[in-house]
């Protein structure tokens, strides 16, 4: 059989099983196990699944992912979303829209300190939305800019995404996390100018100033921000300055992190208890979903479906533009209806190996595709942010609403990934200056 042929019926079949109810992880993994035993035998097969998952989840610099978790766990116990949002509301108080500049700015400081979109979304929506439906904002842009903000956290380090991807192709971890900084805040950039420009198009979808802060207030409520500032030393200046490599620099946020809360006195048993049993549970989902992928890739590459896709793009002489524009094309439908971990885990071990014979940077091109998955998870109708906003707004927001409000930062974020591929060294420039 056709490499390529049989690779895209293993993949059918999988998604098929998966549209079945079965667990991505659990689908992705037993379509690859039932592949190996009939192409290879039952003993590669099973001595494949014995060596595999320990060999992925034993590594010692893959505790970078239950660490930042469980940084961002204790950095939302101890109340720096609430001193995010007020020190932002402040900021802009006296501004038409100041709710919407806020919750983008605010999204932003909390993405410093969390690498998960959905608990910023979730976050947001019962911080902000009540504010701006209180002060009669439009509801669909104010459900919208909370899901889109949020997806902040999938780009500005500590982000898991990036260290999923680091996990995937073996690439610096380190080097990867400071590469999201400079696009992290373009995209932050280009939200605060398109919110300016909703306001002067359609002035009637913000009410007019609510409150002003004298200067004093604005001073004041930026002075609890120490905390954010300390843990972003921490973390991103430990990575930069080679001092600390990512795994430790994420200990020691979430360190940092658990002193906050006990210093602020706002950790109790239930609230540790608690964040350890978030960061159990996405952790493992997370590796639950990587391994059962990496089991499934493992089949595609015995098969010679990777092979054969890297050979295929070398023959057809597929420019780099070519290239970026069909992954982009490829994540944009998988996007509307695969969530977003379980997108990365399926295409990067076939679309990485491609790189090298095109000549792309992979520290680069890991900048596009977490911006790719920044988009998917705001994409109508199974974006994972989407979904945070709609269950934490207790029925405030309609689906139809959310998915309306979401679509002009959709647009936004398209803008800044073609600005990331025109311009390569936005992404490289803090990466290639890194000590060690």
């Amino acid at each position: 059989m056709d490499p390529i042929f049989g690779g895209a019926l293993i993949i059918v079949a999988m998604l098929v099983v998966a549209a079945l109810g079965v667990p991505v992880a659990l689908s992705m993994a037993g379509v690859g196990f039932v592949g190996m035993c009939l192409l290879a035998g039952t003993p590669f097969a099973l001595g494949t699944f014995m060596t595999l998952p320990y060999s992925i989840a034993s590594q010692y610099a893959f505790v970078v992912v239950p660490m930042f978790v469980l940084m961002g766990a204790f950095a939302a116990t101890s109340g720096l979303t609430g001193e995010l949002y007020t020190a932002a509301h402040r900021l802009f108080s006296g501004i038409r829209g100041s709710l919407y500049y806020t919750t983008v700015l605010a999204s932003a400081g909390f993405g410093a300190v969390s690498g998960s979109t959905v608990v910023a979304g979730a976050v947001f929506t019962k911080v902000a939305l009540p504010e701006m439906i209180r002060f009669g904002y439009k509801r669909s842009l104010s459900a919208g800019c909370i899901a889109a903000a949020g997806t902040f956290a999938a780009l500005i380090p500590p982000s898991i995404s990036m260290v999923i991807y680091g996990i995937l192709t073996g690439e610096s971890i380190g080097a990867l996390l400071m590469a999201g900084v400079v696009p992290g805040l373009l995209t932050v950039g280009a939200y605060m100018l398109g919110v300016k420009l909703f306001m002067r198009m359609r002035p009637d979808w913000a009410p007019t100033v609510e409150k002003r802060y004298s200067v004093g207030d604005i001073v004041s409520s930026f002075r609890g921000l120490w905390a954010v500032c300390l843990l972003l030393i921490i973390v991103l200046g430990g990575i930069y300055s080679g001092l600390m490599p990512p795994s430790a620099a994420g200990t020691a946020g979430a360190l940092g992190a658990l002193a906050i809360c006990i210093g602020r006195r706002k950790l109790g048993r239930a609230e540790f208890a608690d964040a350890l049993s978030q960061t159990v549970s996405t952790t493992a989902s997370l590796f639950l979903i990587i391994i059962g992928g990496l089991l499934f890739s493992r089949l595609l590459l015995h098969m010679g479906f990777i092979g054969a896709i890297t050979d295929f793009v070398e023959s057809a002489k597929l420019s780099p533009l070519v290239f970026i524009g069909f992954v982009v094309l490829i994540y944009l439908v998988l996007g509307c209806f695969v969530d977003t971990v379980t997108m990365m885990v399926m295409t990067i071990p076939f679309i990485y190996p491609s790189l090298e014979p095109l000549g792309l940077d992979p520290i680069w091109f890991a900048v596009l595709i977490v911006k790719l998955v920044e988009i998917s998870a705001i994409t109508p109708p199974v974006g994972l942010n989407l979904f945070a906003v709609i269950g934490a707004a207790n029925g405030k927001v309609s689906s139809g609403e959310v998915y309306s409000g979401v679509t002009p930062f959709i647009l936004i974020e398209l803008v800044v990934l073609s600005v990331l591929v025109a311009f390569p060294q936005l992404s490289l420039w803090l990466p290639q200056l890194m000590i060690n």
